[in-house]
């Protein structure tokens, strides 16, 4: 049940939503299809252009599905939030509609020649490089497309994307701006540092019954048990099922007479072809005489695929002798395919208009498929009857477990039934367990469920997977208690003495800091001797992290070295000196290396002006919302 949605969300389904259209912009319906009635039920207007309750609907649904498909095998339903998706959606069809609004009106436009281009193009539409119609439909039907509302969206999404190119490709930087960056890109410091660990101001820290008392007083939220359940449930996996199959070679039979009844024997049509290209410097006229003149070349003997090499205007199939690969039907629809069938083998066609020009035709070769013979096919055929067998296997037991379970005062009288063992899971919290059934989500949340604790009922059954099902159980209910004083003592006295132990240590350091900027030299403390570190950039990382971090953020020393105290990561402090900064000699760059800067920075204020003109466009927009 999940896996169909889950497969019906992979491959170019993903790439739809994620890379060519950001997910939740997923889907702009044709106005055509939705103007069902003369009335308005739209959700959102956009300077008085509906988005549509279909829009929203088929919107939510897309990233439903994506969001399914990325929670995996354990994807449930359940746990999606439809009003979090449907505002998510909205809002982004909201912005979209303003972004193509803004678009037109700055006289952006693709033709619908280029978008059947830009579709027959499109890797995930092609089976061996070659355009498929079937594989075309077939991908949309599972991405829940009709080719008008994909169309639509292609050349939406397309508009957007011109006018973002034309604020990314214009935007500018000052050479002061570029020099200022890579002088802070270069420079290096002289740097400084110690780090004191809490070890030794540890050992001096006392805790007394007293403070322990008074700080589980303030925290004893933080000092409960963790809520747990213990669970006992009756497991169906398929895979177990597979034993109880038994191959029927009747049935293999009559599969095999069936698929040969439905067999249609398939041409395969091998086409090549030589493209003239009608443009703005190549008019119809022009074109078309050219294409007479290599239809008489070739009529002269001339070899095709060495003219389509020559001449053909499609860089795509000239380099291989115009080869377009076995042709499918509604690959390029009207006189194009009327000319592929109505040719003999190795014959050419008269020129042939098309939205892309004329196309001089040849069907390079014929071929018919070949019924099947029942050798070739029965492993396939035995697997699918195996698949049917288990499948309804596997259903009738789900439907039995879920019968019996519910009139089922325990899980008894459902595991004698269907021969099934109890398994009985180790208590686990509401993060789940340790094994992949008590770590599905839908078995922690079912786990929790305040009635079957209450009642002692048997759940009702949950799917984990395509081919698991399980019903559970509550055996114990441990609820959270209250940690007694003395359970957490130990606990207590630990957090404290931490904690007084970094006041001390803090406490030093201050003192040794407040010393230093006033001009005192840098000497070791309790042992430990500062670290030397000269010219370190940015991205240095010799050094830790943290030090780099401070000491980046230090001012510029003028006669005595700027300090800072830090706390690191695992409680020590740190004190970090900028003895010196050293700003970089920019006379040397080569200018590939400033120009490649320059483009850095420019793509960057591109997308901030891009970000900051869709802001001013949502901002001028006349939007409602229902």
């Amino acid at each position: 049940m999940l896996q169909n949605i889950r497969d019906n969300s992979q491959g170019i389904v993903a790439k739809i939503i994620v890379g060519l259209i950001i997910v939740t912009f997923a889907l702009f319906g044709v106005e055509s299809l939705v103007s069902l009635t003369s009335g308005s039920n739209a959700p959102a207007t956009v300077n008085g252009v509906e988005i549509s309750e279909r829009d929203l609907l088929q919107g939510a649904d897309l990233q439903r599905r994506q969001l399914l498909a990325q929670m995996g095998e354990n994807a449930d339903p359940t746990l999606l939030d439809d009003n979090l998706i449907n505002k998510a959606t909205l809002d982004n069809l909201v912005q979209q509609e303003v972004l193509v609004q803004s678009a037109v009106n700055q006289q952006m436009a693709i033709s619908d020649q280029m978008l059947d281009q830009m579709i027959i193009n499109t890797q995930d539409f092609q089976v061996d490089g070659v355009f498929n119609a079937d594989q075309y439909q077939a991908v949309l039907r599972n991405a829940g497309l009709s080719p008008m509302m994909y169309k639509d969206m292609l050349r939406k999404e397309t508009l957007i994307d011109y006018e973002r190119a034309g604020y990314m490709l214009s935007a500018f930087v000052l050479d002061s701006d570029v020099d200022n960056i890579m002088k802070l890109d270069r420079e290096t410091r002289d740097v400084a540092y110690l780090s004191i660990g809490l070890n030794d101001y540890m050992a001096d820290v006392s805790v007394s019954d007293e403070e322990v008392s008074v700080y589980y007083d303030a925290h004893q939220s933080d000092f409960m048990t963790e809520e747990q359940v213990a669970i006992e449930y009756l497991l169906i996996n398929k895979a177990d099922l597979l034993k109880d199959v038994e191959i029927d070679e009747a049935e293999l039979q009559a599969q095999f007479d069936q698929l040969k009844a439905v067999f249609h024997a398939e041409e395969q049509r091998n086409v090549a072809h030589i493209m003239v290209q009608v443009s703005d410097s190549v008019d119809d006229a022009a074109a078309l005489a050219k294409a007479q003149a290599l239809a008489k070349r070739l009529s002269a003997g001339e070899d095709f695929a060495a003219l389509a090499q020559a001449e053909s205007d499609d860089p795509g199939s000239a380099v291989s002798g115009g080869d377009l690969g076995v042709y499918q039907k509604g690959m390029l629809d009207g006189p194009f395919e009327q000319a592929v069938y109505a040719l003999t083998e190795g014959e050419v066609s008269a020129p042939i208009r098309t939205a892309f020009g004329y196309h001089l035709i040849k069907l390079t070769s014929l071929s018919s498929s070949e019924a099947p013979e029942f050798e070739a096919v029965k492993d396939q055929l035995i697997a699918e009857q195996m698949e049917n067998k288990v499948e309804q296997l596997y259903v009738d037991r789900v439907g039995l477990l879920t019968d019996v379970s519910f009139s089922a005062g325990d899980l008894q009288e459902p595991a004698a039934e269907l021969g099934l063992s109890i398994v009985t899971a180790a208590a686990f919290g509401r993060n789940g367990g340790d094994d992949d059934i008590t770590s599905n989500a839908r078995v922690i949340r079912t786990a929790f469920n305040e009635e079957l604790i209450r009642d002692g009922l048997n759940s009702d059954p949950i799917e984990l997977d395509a081919g698991r099902t399980l019903v559970l159980r509550i055996k114990e209910h441990i609820r959270p208690r209250q940690l007694t004083e003395d359970e957490v003592k130990l606990q207590i006295t630990d957090t404290l003495t931490v904690e007084k132990a970094g006041e001390a240590l803090q406490a030093s350091l201050t003192d040794e800091l407040e010393k230093l900027q006033q001009g005192a030299e840098r000497t070791a403390i309790n042992g430990v001797q500062w670290q030397v570190a000269e010219a370190v950039g940015r991205a240095d990382r010799d050094q830790p992290a943290a030090i780099m971090s401070a000491a980046f953020k230090l001012p510029k020393p003028d006669e005595m070295a700027s300090y800072r105290l830090i706390t690191l990561a695992d409680g020590a402090r740190a004190l970090v000196a900028v003895t010196a900064v050293n700003e970089p000699d920019l006379a040397d760059v080569a200018v590939e290396e400033r120009q490649g800067m320059r483009n850095v920075l420019g793509q960057r204020a591109g997308q901030f002006t891009y970000q900051a003109m869709i802001e001013a466009r949502k901002a001028a927009a006349e939007i409602e919302r229902l």
